[in-house]
């Protein structure tokens, strides 16, 4: 599978928004002349390259290319980011349905709950989740209708708020386009992925529909998967003022599990051993959106976007027998969420010549009804949680910036949300709480002749504490996150090179093995981060990202009561990266590109003093257009074959897929 089609911003769009561009860009003019291509007023849509940044904006963003992401030979959209933008992955191995873990900087985001996923102007993490608070459904992605895609790094922004503390993942769809498209990718283990899309571009409508079907044999036993999905936008041209653009996107997904191997047959390479045959889910997830851009005679922008969400999900999961509750009882368990959720965000923005600023607010309600049953083979042997639980949460923010002088750039921010939780659990009497934060944002940035520029930022994050869905009283995570940074921009090369420090207060110690959680913890985080593109000629080109992270704590205890104290933060690696070489001129109909991706030393969950040895994974891919309707593409994933973890917690492991081989097409009409 590839996921294709990735059209870049200029500037770092706010998610609000960018959910509300239309593929004409906005015309504002201030005293005659066209606002500056910065200024979040104009949307103005490119192609950029891989790990390019903005250089008028004081803050780490990884951007990915069309070429680049149209031929790698990616399974689902954690390996897509961890194959282009160097980002920490660890797939839990499990289905489409069941989210696995990204991690930025150190944040170790189980379910991927430290980053916030935005998709056209709604928010997919999920609150008052029993599984994990601000569960991360990814799969929601839809690979051939995704127009642009932005990686932003720490707390940084003030458009977004809770579960944002490692960064955010920036996601716009196509939203007009002429004719249809029909692609069709297959390979290992009976892969098999399509999709079709039609749409129409006029003056005034823009207009994309598109269906997409997925099936997958598992390269290990009992790993069969399908997805089937929907994807539907359409923008239309009220008056010359104003534009309405509504969407729906919607998929449904079955998968079998394998379950996990224990670190004795996983170093034997028995990938063949299976927890329980009858291990498995399903999950339903839809999302609904309608939004309106006013754009007044003056220099100000109204947006506004409301949306509807609906999630259903039902899985068995056998997770080996260690002491504890729930998960990791060594019997297999069934976890029913059943959840809808309904929200808006409205912002008006004003620029001038030298200043710009938004101001706005966000509301979202979400209902869950969340058990977890133990089970014998699918039949339930007895309860173990059942809750019902709502949460209403409301934020104001602000984000500005100003031009000082013809170098030096000011950006001032900052957000106030307010978080209620009330939760019922079965038979017990209902419990409520109301928590507030407020989360400063501040950067600067010199720009330097011929070089670049110099910036450096500071920013507060915060993210709900697991369990809140039965104890709506434990308090936030906060995070106080500072960096300093250059952008390159040299003749043939461009890029990133920074230091960043995050101290966080709360820390919260997980152990999924035994399902436990201790809090009031405290962490620190720090490293380098380097991003670079290079053009050697006009045929090679060369990509690279890659972050060393000094993560541990400094004031924790485990969930067995053993101190953490000096330890490195468990599922972080010291350093992880990717780097690709592509060979092909520009204009010429093909392209080859090797690429690597590596992941260093990795302190697992649940094993205090393990360190699991670096590891690096080596993919060849390629793509030749044909009479400039069809495009052949060739891709192999761990072409040396490299044996390796995904996941390991507590002595158990889900293992990396083998060398697997794809091969496609797409066709334009």
């Amino acid at each position: 599978m590839s996921f294709r089609k990735f059209f870049l911003l200029t500037g770092l769009v706010p998610t609000l928004l960018g959910a509300q561009q239309t593929g004409r860009p906005d015309s504002l003019r201030t005293q005659g002349d066209t606002l500056r291509s910065h200024a979040p007023l104009k949307l103005e849509a490119i192609t950029v390259t891989a790990a390019q940044v903005p250089f008028d904006v004081p803050m780490s963003v990884i951007r990915l290319t069309p070429r680049v992401i149209n031929s790698t030979p990616a399974t689902s959209p954690w390996d897509l980011l961890r194959l282009t933008a160097g980002l920490e992955i660890h797939d839990q191995g499990q289905g489409p349905g069941f989210a696995s873990n990204a991690s930025i900087r150190g944040f170790s985001s189980d379910h991927s709950t430290d980053m916030a996923l935005w998709i056209d102007g709604v928010p997919v993490n999920e609150p008052v989740n029993g599984h994990a608070e601000g569960y991360n459904d990814w799969s929601l992605l839809m690979p051939s209708v995704i127009s642009d895609l932005t990686v932003i790094e720490g707390p940084v922004s003030a458009l977004y708020g809770n579960f944002a503390m490692a960064g955010v993942v920036n996601v716009r769809t196509r939203e007009r386009m002429k004719g249809s498209e029909f692609s069709l990718d297959g390979g290992a283990n009976g892969r098999l992925d399509g999709s079709f899309l039609a749409g129409l571009d006029r003056d005034r409508t823009g207009l994309v529909v598109g269906v997409r079907g997925m099936r997958d044999g598992g390269w290990r036993p009992n790993s069969a998967q399908h997805l089937g999905q929907f994807y539907g936008r359409l923008v239309q041209q009220l008056s010359d003022r104003a534009t309405l653009d509504a969407g729906v996107q919607l998929y449904g997904a079955g998968w079998d599990s394998p379950g996990f191997l224990t670190a004795e047959d996983f170093a034997a390479h028995h990938f063949d051993q299976v927890s329980d045959r009858t291990d498995g889910g399903k999950k339903q997830h839809a999302v609904e959106r309608a939004s309106l851009r006013v754009v007044s005679s003056g220099s100000s922008i109204w947006r506004t976007t409301v949306y509807a969400t609906q999630g259903n999900w039902n899985f068995y999961l056998t997770v080996p027998p260690e002491p504890g509750a729930g998960e990791g009882s060594g019997s297999q368990t069934q976890e029913i969420d059943r959840r809808t959720g309904w929200g808006a965000t409205s912002a008006l923005s004003w620029a001038s010549a030298r200043a710009e600023l938004t101001v706005g607010a966000q509301g979202r309600l979400d209902r869950a009804d969340f058990s977890r049953f133990f089970t014998t083979h699918r039949a339930q042997d007895s309860t173990d949680v059942e809750v019902h639980a709502r949460q209403a949460s409301g934020a104001l923010f602000l984000a500005s910036s100003a031009d000082l002088g013809q170098h030096l750039r000011v950006t001032l921010g900052g957000r106030y949300d307010v978080v209620g939780t009330h939760s019922t659990p079965a038979g017990e009497a209902s419990t409520s709480a109301t928590q507030g934060i407020v989360s400063p944002k501040l950067g600067v940035l010199l720009h330097l002749r011929r070089t670049g520029a110099l910036y450096a930022n500071v920013s507060r994050g915060f993210r709900s504490t697991d369990g809140v869905i039965a104890d709506p009283t434990l308090p936030f995570i906060t995070e106080w996150a500072y960096e300093i940074g250059l952008h390159l921009e040299l003749h043939r090369v461009n890029g990133t090179m920074a230091l960043f420090r995050t101290d966080v207060s709360n820390e919260q110690s997980f152990d999924p093995i035994h399902v436990t959680s201790t809090n009031g913890g405290r962490s620190r985080r720090q490293g380098g981060q380097l991003s670079l593109v290079g053009r050697l000629s006009d045929a090679v080109r060369l990509t690279g990202s890659g972050t060393f992270t000094d993560a541990k704590y400094l004031d924790a205890v485990a969930p067995d009561g053993v101190s953490l104290n000096g330890t490195r933060v468990a599922n972080t690696a010291k350093y992880v990266g990717s780097a690709g070489l592509e060979v092909g001129p520009t204009t010429a109909p093909w392209m080859v590109r090797l690429s690597t991706n590596a992941v260093g030393p990795y302190t697992p969950f649940a094993e205090p003093g393990v360190i699991l040895p670096a590891y690096a994974l080596v993919h060849l891919s390629g793509q030749y257009l044909i009479h400039s309707t069809t495009t052949v593409r060739l891709g192999v994933r761990n072409l040396l074959n490299q044996r390796y973890p995904e996941l390991r917690a507590g002595g158990f492991v889900s293992p990396g897929q083998e060398r697997a081989v794809y091969a496609g097409f797409s066709f334009q009409r």
